[in-house]
Order: C-alpha cells, then structure tokens, then sequence
C-alpha cells in the first residue's frame, strides 16, 4: 500500500540545515569583523566552568529539568503511539483491488475481520473507524450515513487528543513561571542582602570612609551575584520552554497527521467502494 501524501516526512530539517548555513556564514564574519581578538578572547574568556556551573545548576533549574524530561518522556510515549498506529495502514482491514466493492451483506465480515486482525495487536484508530463505518452500513445501507460517521468519530479522535495533551500543557506553562518564580526570590535576595556593619567608635574620618568603601564593594559584590543567579532562571526556563515547545508542536502535528490519513484511508477503501444503488430517474 502507498503511503498516504501527509504522512511522508517534509523535508524541514534540511532547510532548517540551509537557514543555518546561510545564518553562519552571515553572522560570523560579521562578527570577526566588528570585534577585535582580544574582544572575542574576552568574550569567549567569560564562560569557564564555574560560569557555566553557575548558569546551569540551582534549585529553580532542577525543578525546571524535571519538569520538562517528565514532558519530554509523556511526548516520546505518545509520537512512539503514533507510530505503532500508523503500522496499521499496513493490515489491510478493507478490500484495496481495484474495482472492489463493498455489499451491505459484507459489512458485518469485514467488520469481524477487522476486529480479528486488531484484537491482539492493540487499539486502533484507523480500525476503529472501519468498523463503527461498516456497522452503520450493515444498519443503514447509505454511505453518506456512513460518511457522517466516519466524520464525527475523527472528530472524536481529535478532540480525545487535545484533552490528553493537558498535562504537558501546563507543564510547558509552569516550566517559564518557574524561572521567573526563581528570578523573584533571586531579586529578593539581593534586595535584602545584610546591611553594613556600624562604624566603631574612636575611628578617623579616613578610617570610617576606608570601612564604607568596602561594606558598599563587599554590598554591591553580593547584590550582583545575586542578580546573576535571578536571570539565569530565566534564562534557563525559557530556553527549555522553547525545546519543549517545539517537541510539542512536533507530536500534535503527528497525531493530527495520523487522524486525517486515517480518514483519507477511510474515503479511499471504504467509502468510495459502498455499493449504494440509487433509483434511475426515468428520463422524459
């Protein structure tokens, strides 16, 4: 059987490939151009490993992790069902010979054909739509009837799809709160960081400014480290809210894809070959 147009895989990523080419080979020269070695040195300089460390370890970046491999592993078992219903365009649960029809009395076989074929390799879409179809033939003897439920079980199907996606929803929206959540009590701690020591009694004038200097350095020290750590939270949240972005959009786009094939399935081996004997109108 050939497979169904939407679900050959389009080619995105080698033009995600070219648009990265095209991007590297604008903006690194560029960037050589406006920055001089000992910039570029400077910058490269800043991301040691206690930089990186800093960036990427901390209580509100862990909580973010697991949330988004807990989404991550729900959106692997789902594309890994997509695939598992997709072997079943492969069963031939209808008639595909050319020219084939199919008889109201053929209806409940293949109905029991496909409920054989099925039964022990799991739940299916595509063959549940087959046989809720051919069950409203076997009753029905019309095809649009037939053609209406095909229709609505699709419909069914979709929307089972969206409510099951909840819990990866919010995951995706709590992964940003937390990082900003982080960024908050990061602020907070710089607003509170602890105030200067008072001044001792019987100091000089040179004496008690030496000792403000370096309370407002040791202050303003803390209070920007305490920054650093509030913005890479969010830093962090939103880069791992754009990947599980992207995951998300990656599996919807393949359930959805597996609903219209099993329904373009449907009108090619089921509904196109109903036999449904409409009177001759007498010609005047």
């Amino acid at each position: 059987m050939s497979v169904p147009r939407s679900a050959r895989p389009p080619r995105e990523w080698l033009l995600l490939l070219i648009a990265l080419a095209v991007v590297g080979l604008i903006v690194v020269p560029l960037w050589s151009l406006t920055h001089s070695p000992q910039e570029q040195q400077q910058a490269l300089s800043k991301w040691d490993a206690r930089r990186v460390g800093h960036l990427l370890i901390g209580v509100p970046q862990a909580v973010c992790y697991l949330c988004c491999v807990w989404a991550g592993l729900i959106l692997v078992r789902r594309y890994m069902e997509v695939l598992r219903q997709r072997a079943a365009f492969g069963y031939e649960l209808l008639p595909t010979d050319e020219g084939a029809r199919i008889l109201p009395e053929d209806a409940r076989p293949l109905s029991r054909k496909v409920d054989q074929t099925v039964s022990r390799r799991g739940p299916s879409i595509l063959a549940n739509m087959i046989r809720l179809g051919l069950n409203k033939y076997a009753i029905s003897k019309s095809g649009p009837d037939v053609a209406e439920v095909v229709r609505t079980q699709a419909d069914v199907e979709q929307a089972r799809q969206v409510a099951s996606m909840n819990t990866v929803n919010y995951l995706a929206w709590a992964i940003p709160a937390v990082g900003f959540l982080g960024t908050v009590l990061g602020l907070a701690e710089a607003l509170i960081a602890p105030a200067k020591a008072e001044v001792k009694e019987g100091q000089t004038a040179n004496e008690r400014l030496k000792e403000y200097t370096e309370q407002t350095d040791a202050y303003l020290s803390q209070v920007t480290g305490h920054l650093g750590s509030a913005f890479d939270c969010t830093f962090v949240a939103l880069a791992l809210s754009l990947v599980l972005m992207y995951l998300l959009h990656t599996v919807q786009k393949a359930e959805e894809t597996l609903v219209i094939d099993c329904q373009n399935y449907c009108q090619e081996h089921l509904l196109l070959r109903l036999y449904d004997p409409q009177p001759e109108t007498a010609k005047g």
